[in-house]
C-alpha cells in the first residue's frame, strides 16, 4: 500500500501530472458534449437559422489564425534564407499542426453531419468559396503532416523501438523547401480565402467589402508568428525541457513591431471607411461593433490592448529587451487577432436585412453559447495545450541550441535560466 501511494504522489501530484489532470477534466467533458452534440444534434445548442456560425467558428478560425506561424516562419526560413530562424520555424510548424487539429476538431462539431465530410473533396463545386477552403485546409493539413514527422521522429521512445520508421520519418526534412513552397501557395490561400467567405455575401452588408481578404491574412500572420514566440518563452520557463535563444525571439520580435504599424493602418482605413456614407445593415453592424455590445471588444480588446500597446512595447527597445514586457505584448496581439475574429464572425448575424419589397427595415438578433459549447469549444482548447505540453517534455519542439550563431554572441534561455552559447 505505501508502495502504490509513493508511486501515486511521485507521478500525479507532480506539476506535470496534475497540469495533465486539469486538461484532462476538460477533455473529457468535451468528449461527453460531443457526443451528446452528435446524438441530438445542433438543436441543442444556441445556433439558430441568423446565426449559424457562432462559437465553434471562432474557435475555428482562431486556431487557423494561430496555426499561421508554420508557413510564414517556414517561408522565411527555406525560401527566404534566414536559418537562423529555423529552430522557430520548427516550434511554428508544431504549433500549425495543433492548430489545424484544433480547427478541425471545431467543425467536426459544427457542420452537423460529420459523416459526410468527405464529399467536398469527391464532387468538386468550384464555384464556391468554402470548397476552396475545404480543399485547402485538407491539402495543407497534409503538409503540415509531412512537416511534422522529422520532429515525431526525433520522440526517444519511437527511435529506440523502430528505427528504421523514425529514420524514414526523419529523412522528409530533406523536402523541407518544397513543402515550404507548397505550405506557403496553400495556406496563403486559405487564410485569404477564410476572409473573402465573408466579403463576398451581400446579404451581410457589414462583411460585404474587399479588403477583408488581406485583413485575415495579416492577422493570421501576426497571431502565427507571435504565439509561436510566446510559446517558446512560456515553455523555456517553466521547464529545462525548452532551451530559446532570447536574442532570436527579440529580433523576431522587433519585425513583428513594424508589421503590427501596417496593421494598425490598414485596421484604421478599415474602419473609417465605414462611417463615410449610410448603408442599411452596414452602419447598423458598425455601431453594434464599435457603440453598442461589441464596442468593449473591439476599442480595449482589438484596438488599444491588441494593437496599440503591443506595438508600442515591441518597437520600444528597453521594453522589447525585457523578456516580461515581450511576453506580455506577444500575448496581447494573440488575443486582439482573436478578439477581431470572433467580433467579425458575431457581428454580420446581429445585424438583419430582410430583402423584401419597400424600405429596409434592419432587424436585431442576439447569441450567447450555450453549456454544451461553451464545453465543447474549452475541450478542444485544452487538446490544444494537452498536444503542445507533450511536444515540448517528449519532442523537443522548442529547442534553438542549434541556432547559428552568424559569429555573434547567442544565449540559450534554459528553465528561464539565461546561459551562452
Amino acid at each position: 500500500m505505501k508502495t502504490i501511494l509513493k508511486t501515486i504522489r511521485e507521478n500525479i501530484f507532480t506539476p506535470w501530472g496534475l497540469w495533465l489532470g486539469f486538461l484532462s477534466f476538460f477533455l473529457l467533458a468535451a468528449l461527453a458534449a460531443g457526443i451528446t452534440v452528435f446524438w441530438k444534434g445542433l438543436v441543442i445548442t444556441n445556433l439558430t437559422d441568423l446565426v449559424p456560425w457562432g462559437l465553434w467558428i471562432t474557435i475555428d478560425l482562431s486556431s487557423i489564425a494561430v496555426a499561421a506561424g508554420a508557413f510564414s516562419l517556414c517561408a522565411i526560413v527555406y525560401l527566404f534564407g534566414f536559418k537562423r530562424y529555423e529552430p522557430i520555424a520548427r516550434t511554428a510548424t508544431f504549433i500549425g499542426f495543433t492548430g489545424y487539429s484544433m480547427a478541425m476538431l471545431a467543425l467536426l462539431l459544427d457542420i452537423g453531419r460529420p459523416d459526410r465530410f468527405w464529399k467536398s473533396f469527391v464532387y468538386w463545386n468550384t464555384h464556391s468559396l468554402l470548397w476552396e477552403v475545404t480543399m485547402c485546409v485538407g491539402l495543407y493539413f497534409t503538409v503540415l503532416v509531412f512537416e511534422v514527422m522529422p520532429i515525431v521522429a526525433s520522440f526517444e521512445w519511437l527511435r529506440k523501438k523502430y528505427p528504421r520508421l523514425a529514420a524514414k520519418m526523419e529523412s522528409a526534412h530533406h523536402f523541407a523547401p518544397v513543402l515550404a513552397v507548397l505550405g506557403l501557395m496553400l495556406s496563403s490561400l486559405h487564410q485569404s480565402s477564410l476572409g473573402a467567405v465573408y466579403g463576398v455575401i451581400k446579404a451581410r452588408p457589414v462583411w460585404y467589402r474587399p479588403e477583408m481578404s488581406v485583413m485575415f491574412m495579416f492577422t493570421a500572420i501576426l497571431a502565427g508568428v507571435s504565439l509561436t514566440l510566446l510559446a517558446s518563452m512560456v515553455a523555456a520557463r517553466l521547464t529545462d525541457k525548452a532551451r530559446v535563444s532570447d536574442m532570436l525571439i527579440e529580433r523576431a520580435a522587433r519585425v513583428l513591431g513594424y508589421l503590427m504599424i501596417a496593421y494598425l493602418y490598414w485596421r484604421f482605413w478599415d474602419w473609417l471607411a465605414q462611417t463615410y456614407t449610410y448603408e442599411p445593415g452596414r452602419t447598423e453592424g458598425f455601431h453594434l461593433l464599435t457603440e453598442g455590445p461589441l464596442s468593449f471588444n473591439f476599442w480595449i480588446g482589438e484596438l488599444l490592448f491588441g494593437a496599440l500597446i503591443p506595438t508600442f512595447i515591441l518597437l520600444y527597445k528597453p521594453a522589447r529587451e525585457a523578456p516580461l514586457w515581450r511576453m506580455l505584448a506577444l500575448a496581447m496581439i494573440v488575443g486582439g487577432v482573436v478578439a477581431f475574429r470572433f467580433d467579425t464572425n458575431i457581428v454580420g448575424f446581429l445585424a438583419v436585412v430582410p430583402y423584401l419589397p419597400g424600405e429596409a427595415i434592419v432587424q436585431y438578433t442576439s447569441y450567447t453559447p450555450s453549456l454544451v459549447e461553451w464545453t465543447a469549444g474549452l475541450g478542444i482548447i485544452a487538446f490544444g495545450l494537452l498536444a503542445f505540453s507533450i511536444g515540448v517534455k517528449y519532442l523537443h519542439v522548442v529547442d534553438h541550441r542549434l541556432v547559428p550563431s552568424d559569429h555573434e554572441v547567442e544565449t540559450i534561455a534554459v528553465g528561464g535560466t539565461v546561459h551562452p552559447v
